[in-house]
């Protein structure tokens, strides 16, 4: 007769334990593949094209299901499957990230002007839909501070889009290379981008950089701020968290 040879005391136990361990990171990273892939993204905001809305050093949460799922949206840009399914159209006004056209890779962050069909044209700073000005209202200056502690202002606007959706704009002139452009036909299945920065915005006014937007590349739509920090003040240092975290934009919503 031959018998099995007998476990050391508490191999078992901790033969269990690691299993388990296993099995609990694993759910885990399941459970945060799924939140991120079907639910909300974390992004930050590297540049200021779309001050004031957004500034650099903004963390926010994107939501993926506002817009249905393409394969930008769940596959890394894997062809899963072509279009949206469970697609609605997003709003104008809604601030959205996309995937850049022109190598469907890079992450854009820009505002939803014009949808399929409208015509979009700046004509001295001013933003016309479709053959109408949009009224913008002057309020109180932009003021931020450069390297050097000396004061900067840039004239504030609060944009009112047709459809009743405000937003504040700034404009450092009425006069720069953005501010006068010819009629942009957005073409069915397409969005015009723009940011609210708007003599400092690489968007759909530039057809070679970005132009239209296909609606397939979008990734989803901005929620609201989870963090903030001082414009060159890394994540990773935590040391400078108390002095440079911006506790007023903490949980704000985008809109």
């Amino acid at each position: 007769m031959t018998f099995q040879k007998e476990a050391a005391p508490g191999a078992k136990t901790k033969e269990s334990g690691f299993a388990e361990t296993v099995k609990t990171v694993i759910f885990a990273v399941l459970i945060a593949f799924g939140v991120r892939t079907f639910a909300f993204e974390p992004f930050n905001i590297p540049s200021g094209s779309m001050i004031p809305t957004l500034l650099i050093g903004d963390y926010l949460f994107v939501s993926k299901f506002s817009y249905g799922y393409s394969k930008y949206t769940v596959g890394f840009g894997l062809p899963l499957f072509d279009g949206r399914i469970l697609g609605s159209e997003p709003e104008r006004g809604d601030v959205a990230v996309f995937k850049l056209p022109r190598d469907n890779k890079t992450d854009y962050i820009k505002r939803v002007i014009g949808l399929p069909g409208d015509s979009i044209q700046m004509i001295g700073g001013i933003l016309h839909i479709n053959g109408q000005p949009v009224k913008r209202e002057r309020i109180e200056d932009y003021v931020t501070t450069d390297s050097l502690g000396r004061s900067i202002r840039t004239a504030q606007f609060i944009e009112t889009l047709p459809n009743g959706r405000t937003h504040r704009i700034i404009e450092e002139s009425d006069n720069g290379p953005l501010d006068n452009t010819p009629v942009f036909k957005v073409p069915p299945g397409h969005l015009f981008m723009m940011g609210d920065n708007r003599d400092n915005s690489l968007d759909s006014r530039v057809p070679s950089q970005v132009g239209f937007v296909p609606i397939e590349n979008l990734v989803g739509r901005a929620e609201f701020l989870f963090f903030s920090l001082d414009e060159g003040t890394r994540f990773y240092e935590i040391w400078r968290w108390p002095v440079d975290l911006r506790f007023s934009r903490l949980f704000n919503g985008v809109r």
